[in-house]
């Protein structure tokens, strides 16, 4: 039986923008794509100090899913959003 490659891995080897781009747009639905783009600005928000209902009146995005994601930000232990944030600042 043939190994397939994780997702995970796949990703790694996406080398460019525009390859992720792609790549998201071909695995993910348009809606799933704005969800994962709608979290990741509030995830940056959320780290520049903006509260809850500012990010809500700002881009109409739910305080359900700012909440959300402020969880993953500040108590979960994956720690994904941090080491990102972390990179961009550099």
């Amino acid at each position: 039986m043939k190994k397939h490659l994780s997702l995970f891995k796949a990703l790694l080897l996406l080398k460019n923008e525009k390859e992720v781009e792609k790549f998201l747009k071909d695995i993910c639905t348009p809606s799933e794509l704005r969800d994962l783009q709608e979290r990741w600005l509030v995830a940056q928000m959320l780290e520049e100090g903006d509260s809850y209902r500012g990010i809500n009146e700002a881009t109409g995005i739910s305080t359900t899913t700012v909440g959300r994601v402020a969880r993953f930000l500040n108590d979960e232990n994956y720690g994904g959003y941090k080491l990102i944030l972390e990179r961009v600042k550099k």
